[in-house]
């Protein structure tokens, strides 16, 4: 068995986007893929996200908001931005892998319905076509 590719998820506080993402990828894959989460800063996990989560059937124990601080030096082969401003301050630091930029609502101040959902089923299908793409021989 090869090495997992290692994928780290990127958001502004890593409170909701960066953790689901994780959690997703985890669930989703974790044979060929470790899947790691960090913000710019750390913050509080915003409950609704776990929630999503939950409804889904994805466990959330060990989830916890990480600061980007925390995985300097570490090797990724792929960091991924969930959002406008992660891409941007990404963008200035040095990367041992591919960086990605995807860019999704923050569903904290979405005015959608079930804004979290949305998010974690636009997540979902990002992931897959990535899960896809990157396992193919």
């Amino acid at each position: 068995m090869t090495d997992p590719i290692r994928v780290l998820f990127v958001c502004a506080r890593n409170d909701a986007r960066s953790l689901m993402a994780e959690a997703l990828l985890r669930h989703a894959d974790a044979e060929h893929f470790e899947a790691c989460s960090a913000g710019l800063v750390a913050s509080e996990i915003d409950p609704r996200a776990l929630a999503s989560l939950e409804h889904i059937g994805i466990d959330t124990q060990g989830l916890r908001s990480k600061a980007i601080d925390e995985f300097a030096g570490q090797p990724f082969h792929y960091l991924i931005t969930l959002c406008d401003k992660s891409s941007e301050e990404v963008a200035r630091m040095p990367s041992s892998g591919e960086v990605i930029a995807w860019s999704f609502e923050d569903p904290s101040t979405s005015e959608r319905p079930e804004p979290f959902r949305h998010c974690l089923q636009e997540i979902h299908d990002r992931l897959h076509m990535f899960i896809t793409v990157k396992t193919r021989p």
